[in-house]
């Protein structure tokens, strides 16, 4: 928990909306309501973002910490993800997401007064980070389906890259400022921003007309039930099924990068405390650029095309920043990374967004995101620990960029290949499932 309407503003009902309620570009009032508010919350979290990495490194000044850090965040969605995703399909999603906003506000404000009493611990901010990443699931399940309510299937691209860039403008600035503020304040005390701005994104949903779900009829069925139908379908489903294993694989071996920035940052790049703020604010210039161009550029491409061939320099970026001991050559190399990242995220989630019918986005959202990261404890803990016992971040941050660059190359051969006869094919029930073979193993289309 990144812009401007090309067309007037125009209010839009709440639920679906069959495609020619809503003309293509027209994203609605109550769109603009949500994602201003998030996209001042995305300011805030920018900020703790910023300053739980140097909190940790300046308590233990170690990688294996900082690894431990990402595992935390991550472990959640292993543990409750599947349980919160169906429950998330049973309840008022919009009020469910104003109440996590305002707890994820007070949980945020804890770490910054025990820092101004002198009682902070690692403990502490890996509790915070622990809870803040459940709490995160509660939301983002129901943000998942929030967009396609808003905005209906014909907009999805447009929106998911519009909130993107309008929310990674806030990533830029959010760590830049926080570097001018930590030279007039305590490190932690920047992260009252972030608390207060989940306030703020509590009252702007609250503006928005109606629920962020299709139906308000109770459910029949249990949540084990609910559960085990959302697993049924992301597995079933082969363009779901290989998203879930790629990005697993791309999580694995991705999540040191972000973990380490810090360390890589002090050690490799010699860089201040304001120098990894820019660190951390530049991949949002290259995500504003090409989140702007995710939807002119898949109307000129597939779906494959664009999200594969993005993955595969993203990679090329990682191994080049590998080399580098220069803070000022390694900002462009991230800029770019972070826009392919996210330019690959944006397909991946209209992608989903366009198959799953609204009343199981919660749960297969949440089970797409267990799937998919449940490989980031286990990847950000070798990370440290690889970088922790041969002392050379450059030759892991390296090791990641080839092996990203080969995962692109390996699912071309799967249904992400021709990914985009499915949407034409959804719903689901009627789309060419392919049972017949293990994942990974469907023929790219010619």
């Amino acid at each position: 928990m990144s812009t401007t309407p090309q067309d007037p503003e125009m209010p839009v009902a709440v639920g679906p909306l069959p495609r020619q309620e809503t003309a293509r570009g027209r994203l609605g009032l109550d769109f603009w309501k949500y994602f201003t508010g998030q996209f001042i919350s995305t300011l805030g979290s920018s900020f703790t973002f910023f300053a739980v990495p140097l909190l940790i490194y300046r308590l233990t000044g170690s990688a294996l910490s900082l690894g431990m850090s990402m595992a935390a965040e991550m472990l959640p969605y292993l543990f409750f993800g599947l349980v919160i995703g169906a429950w998330v399909d049973r309840v008022n999603r919009k009020r469910l997401m104003i109440v996590v906003n305002v707890l994820s506000g007070a949980l945020v404000g804890s770490i910054p007064v025990v820092a101004l009493i002198g009682h902070l611990s690692l403990v502490q901010i890996y509790v915070v980070i622990f809870a803040g990443s459940t709490l995160a699931i509660f939301f983002n399940a129901g943000q998942f389906a929030a967009v396609p309510s808003l905005v209906g299937k014909d907009n999805l691209v447009t929106a998911n890259g519009r909130i993107q860039a309008s929310y990674s403008a806030a990533q830029v600035a959010g760590p830049v400022l926080a570097g001018v503020m930590v030279s007039f304040v305590p490190l932690a005390t920047v992260m009252f921003v972030d608390a207060a701005s989940y306030v703020i994104a509590a009252l702007s949903l609250a503006w928005v007309h109606g629920t962020f779900n299709a139906s308000n009829e109770p459910r029949r069925t249990s949540v084990r039930q609910d559960v085990m139908e959302g697993l049924n379908y992301v597995v079933r489903h082969p363009v779901l099924r290989n998203i879930s294993i790629m990005m697993a694989l791309v999580n694995f071996v991705g999540s040191t990068v972000f973990a380490q920035l810090v360390l890589f940052g002090k050690l490799r790049l010699h860089a201040t405390n304001t120098q990894i703020g820019w660190l951390f604010a530049v991949g949002g210039v290259g995500i504003i650029v090409q989140s702007l161009l995710a939807g002119p550029l898949r109307k000129r491409w597939s779906f494959s095309r664009v999200a594969l061939s993005a993955l595969a320099l993203d990679g090329l970026m990682t191994l080049l920043l590998s080399f580098q001991t220069s803070v000022y050559v390694a900002l462009p190399l991230l800029a770019l990374a972070g826009g392919l990242g996210t330019l690959f995220n944006i397909n991946t989630t209209s992608l989903r967004q366009s198959i799953v019918p609204n009343e199981m986005l919660g749960r297969v959202m949440s089970i797409a995101a267990v799937l998919a990261w449940s490989a980031v404890p286990i990847g950000s803990l070798l990370g440290g620990l690889l970088i922790q016992s041969t002392g050379h971040v450059e030759y892991v941050y390296a090791a990641i960029g080839l092996i990203t660059f080969a995962i692109h190359v390996m699912f071309a051969f799967t249904a992400l290949g021709r990914a985009d006869r499915f949407v034409a094919a959804a719903p689901f029930e009627d789309a060419p499932l392919d049972d017949s073979r293990p994942a990974g193993l469907e023929p790219a289309a010619g």
